[in-house]
């Protein structure tokens, strides 16, 4: 029989394309498992490209997008890790872990002649129970603002504490709800800058209201002004040569030379002018400015800064409230940016510009000091993790206890729901409840306690009425997690249930893999 499939094309079918499927998924899980957790451990990303760059992290979205994959199953974890990172921030290995962990039951139960759809179908319901339970134990504080700080500053640190900025966890909790509560509800990140200077240690690192520009000022130029009128633009500022590729100009004499040199400086001298027409006193550009034009700003009195990197002049014109303009002719159509001060300040033993009193009122500047550049990028990511989870709580209130307590009650109501339901689902919703159980044993045998002992315990503690026992990996013992002060967004939490069920659902749905062979070029000789 011909086939039907062009040439290269692998298929796999039923039993072999499922098992691709599960062996990939739980080999992601795997790998990152051991980054689970207050004690969880780091892992070196080291890139094959010129640079040979090194990364030190342990955030699951970070190694997950630095992997090439080629397992499709694989990938569709990868997937829901990204999807996490940019919806909630954190919770990136607990999503992938969970759909591992699901994936690893599910196994089990096709093995046992149970089929996917049935399987499915338990983990649906398993769902449903699972996030009704989680939405009746949270807890909302937002009407008592000391109340809902100390949540917020709960969560921060329980977010801190897996990451590499544990032992300064307090300080940096500070930071992050100072900064946030500034933004007075909005999720948009954009106004809070983190700036990364090595040097010092981390604890040297601070919070600055107002806008930071890694930048040196001029010489010959005002080094503080008040009341700052700023005009941010993307324009050229070299002397304006023939733009024409490969043109040549030709001259009889050296005078038609310096006949060409004085139109080129009347024509920049004319773009300065239509710039200082503006009523400016402080230009900042995309692009360089040549000593001609910086010589006539100076003697003008305008601050001049170039070569502001695109990131630094798209942000500073959000937070002073202007615009970015590459033409000058028309003024009144120029959205000028306003700040009270800018002066020269110094961090460790670089100059910078300090930008106060911006249009923007929440912006803020976090400055991070650190030992080296690997220290300062595992404390940017920690940081910005812990940035998201409080931005989102601070939209939606509601907060849970952490320490894999919520784990531990949705598994003791999924439990008793297999019990009262009939048929080869039940097998379904209990492996779920087996799933979700994984967790706070990850988090146990992570920080090289006895898991079995621990989480017996647990399930003991849980037995009781209004129970807030969760794993305390400092002791290592079962701790009260309202004592401990340890509290995790609810957001966080339905989005990891959320995603890593519906995760686990796609992959068990698979029968059949077919991969398609890339289509050649053909030769044209």
């Amino acid at each position: 029989m011909e086939r039907v499939l062009k040439d290269d094309a692998v298929q796999e079918k039923g039993e072999r394309a499922r098992m691709a499927s599960f062996i990939g998924a739980m080999a992601i899980a795997d790998l990152i498992k051991t980054t689970l957790g207050p004690k969880g451990m780091d892992k070196i990303l080291q890139s094959t490209g010129r640079g040979r760059n090194v990364t030190v992290t342990n955030d699951g979205a970070t190694i997950l997008k630095s992997l090439h994959i080629d397992n499709p199953a694989a990938k569709v974890l990868v997937d829901i890790s990204k999807v996490q990172d940019d919806e909630v921030g954190d919770g990136t290995t607990s999503v992938v872990v969970l759909a591992g962990e699901l994936l690893k039951e599910a196994e089990k139960l096709v093995n046992m002649k149970i089929h996917p759809m049935t399987i499915i179908a338990g983990y649906r319901m398993a769902l449903e129970c699972a996030r009704d339970t989680l939405l009746q134990k949270t807890m909302d504080n937002k009407e008592n603002t000391d109340k809902f700080r100390t949540d917020l500053m709960n969560i921060a640190m329980t977010t801190l504490s897996s990451k590499i900025l544990s032992q300064d966890k307090e300080y940096f909790a500070e930071l992050a709800v100072d900064a946030v509560l500034r933004l007075k509800g909005s999720t948009n990140l954009e106004s809070i800058q983190i700036l990364k200077k090595p040097g010092g240690s981390l604890k040297d690192s601070f919070l600055d209201e107002g806008f930071i520009l890694d930048k040196k000022i001029g010489i010959g130029q005002p080094k503080r002004i008040e009341n700052a009128k700023i005009l941010v633009a993307n324009t050229a500022m070299d002397t304006d040569k023939v733009k024409i590729y490969g043109a040549r100009v030709r001259v009889d004499s050296m005078s038609k030379v310096a006949d060409i040199e004085a139109a080129e400086k009347q024509k920049m001298r004319e773009k300065v002018q239509k710039i200082i027409g503006h009523g400016i006193n402080c230009f900042v550009n995309r692009q360089l400015i040549y000593n001609f034009p910086e010589e006539l700003f100076a003697d003008a009195g305008i601050l001049a800064i170039e070569h502001a990197d695109f990131e630094g002049i798209e942000r500073l014109a959000l937070v002073t409230g202007g615009e970015i303009a590459s033409t000058f002719d028309n003024p009144e159509s120029v959205k000028l940016g306003h700040c009270k001060v800018i002066e020269e300040i110094m961090i460790g033993e670089d100059r910078l510009i300090h930008f106060s009193g911006v249009a923007m009122g929440q912006a803020c500047t976090i400055v991070l000091r650190g030992a080296s550049e690997h220290v300062l990028d595992e404390a940017e990511r920690s940081l910005h993790d812990a940035l998201c989870v409080l931005s989102q709580t601070v939209n939606d209130t509601r907060v849970l206890f952490g320490g894999g307590w919520p784990e531990m009650v949705m598994a003791k109501e999924v439990d008793e729901l297999a019990r009262k339901t009939p048929g080869k689902k039940s097998h379904a919703i209990d492996a779920f409840s087996r799933a979700l159980q994984a967790i706070p044993t990850i988090i146990a045998d992570n920080a090289g306690l006895d898991s079995a002992e621990l989480i017996s315990q647990l399930r003991a503690e849980h037995h009781k009425e209004n129970c807030t026992a969760g794993i305390d990996v400092i002791t290592g013992s079962v701790g009260d997690m309202q004592k401990l002060g340890i509290q995790e967004s609810f957001k966080v939490k339905q989005a990891i249930l959320l995603s890593a069920t519906e995760a686990a659902e796609m992959i068990l749905r698979v029968d059949e893999i077919i991969t398609c062979a890339p289509r050649r070029r053909e030769d044209r000789m």
